[in-house]
């Protein structure tokens, strides 16, 4: 072997060694959700719960890992990610451009589209923003339905006001102070079948464009944590094919939502 084939091979072995030394060995994995999310995530009686916590649970137990739950405000939920408070978001996050641009996602586990929601008697039918012009509609704050709301909808003359938590959102449409709250459908759906949601009902089309509205719900991870990212990949598509996922999306909806 040449002196140069040599060296190449030493800093072969010396870049495998590194890249092994880097890999965790994760054997607990800690996951961060927002907890005002019903029904995907929520808090009752001081526990995190919902179809976010349950998928986590059964991810974490095809993985053989240890997971434990954190609950932080939406609007932080990146950052504390970064900042290492947790390892994974699993929190119903839309899987889009920008969010690219800071952290990693795993492969979707649900997929939804846009829905205005409005009360029965608004008469609301159509929701393009020309017909929207002069009302006032509501969206959580950071969130894909606020970023939709703000591009297209404000510069047509609707008045947009966001909340930190959809509840508010749900709360001040019950309320007679907005016209129309846009937000995902499934979460709707949950609080259109509650007592406080009975005044309300889904209008006009579903909303997917890609730009606005990603390519599902996936997990979002550190760039730096990859085999994070694949392990979470393997374990997703056996929840799948051996029906838990079914068992799960059953137990909280009448309809496929992967």
């Amino acid at each position: 072997m040449s002196l140069a084939s040599r060296i190449a091979a030493a800093v072969l072995m010396v870049a495998v060694s590194a890249a092994a030394a880097a890999a965790k060995d994760w054997k607990t994995v800690r996951i961060g959700t927002e907890g005002a999310y019903p029904p995907f995530n929520y808090i009752e009686k001081g526990e995190l719960k919902g179809f976010d916590i349950d998928i986590a649970k059964a991810l974490c137990e095809k993985l053989k890992v240890t997971c434990t739950f954190q609950a932080q405000e939406w609007d932080g939920i990146i950052p504390a990610l970064l900042a290492g408070k947790y390892d994974a978001i699993v929190a119903s996050m839309s899987i889009t451009d920008e969010r690219r641009k800071q952290i990693a996602f795993t492969d979707k586990y649900y997929f939804s589209t846009a829905n205005f929601t409005a009360r029965k008697e608004s008469k609301i039918t159509d929701t393009s923003p020309a017909a929207l012009k002069g009302k006032v509609v509501g969206a959580q704050s950071a969130t894909i339905h606020a970023n939709f709301l703000e591009d297209v909808f404000a510069k047509a003359g609707v008045q947009v006001k966001l909340y930190g938590k959809q509840d508010e959102a749900n709360l001040d449409l019950a309320n007679g102070r907005l016209d129309a709250v846009l937000a995902d459908k499934t979460v709707q759906y949950d609080w259109l079948k509650s007592k406080e949601g009975s005044c309300c009902e889904y209008v006009g089309i579903d909303y997917t464009d890609p730009k606005y509205f990603g390519e599902g719900v996936g997990i979002g991870l550190r760039k730096g944590d990859q085999d994070l990212v694949d392990m979470f990949n393997r374990a997703i598509k056996e929840i799948v094919l051996d029906g838990t996922y079914k068992k799960i999306n059953e137990k909280y909806f009448p309809f496929d939502i992967y």
